[in-house]
């Protein structure tokens, strides 16, 4: 399926849940809202065209606006990639546990919730791996924290 055919057939199924963005220069990327991204990745998966069964990554941004969570997926079976991504309130960041869609998000789900303070519902094991277990100083990589010892670089 070339990257036309995977957008029209995205963009015309699902419901209207993916919307197409303009910012997908290599992969289609597509937004959707953030209580449907538990049956977003499931009918991504599930799709007998589509068949996303590998995760490829899932990252958090923080816009100096909102929170963004951007996720990478691929299919071994076709050889297609796509990326989709969510808007969150810094007030509000939550989302839905996707393990039980592709089980290796576990470490990318503590990672947002550890660096970005989005807490992820229905984890299981959210728990801090990279910053120390009794660290109480925010989450480092909001564009708005700071700490005692921390020296903010000059943006150019």
């Amino acid at each position: 399926m070339t990257k036309e055919e995977l957008t029209a057939y995205v963009g015309g199924h699902f419901d209207g849940k993916l919307k197409l963005l303009d910012t997908g220069r290599y992969d289609p990327m597509f937004e959707i809202q953030p209580g449907d991204l538990l049956d977003v990745a499931r009918a991504l998966r599930d799709d007998s065209r589509l068949q996303f069964d590998y995760l490829c990554s899932m990252g958090g941004v923080d816009t100096g606006e909102h929170l963004e969570v951007v996720y990478s997926i691929a299919s071994s079976k076709t050889k297609s990639r796509l990326d989709f991504k969510f808007s969150l309130p810094y007030d509000k960041a939550e989302i839905d546990s996707i393990q039980e869609v592709w089980p290796g998000i576990n470490w990318y789900e503590r990672e947002a919730w550890e660096l970005y303070g989005i807490n992820v519902r229905n984890h299981g094991n959210l728990k801090r791996f990279l910053l120390p277990d009794d660290w109480d100083q925010g989450h480092p990589m909001l564009k708005n924290w700071d700490a005692p010892d921390f020296i903010r670089m000059p943006e150019r």
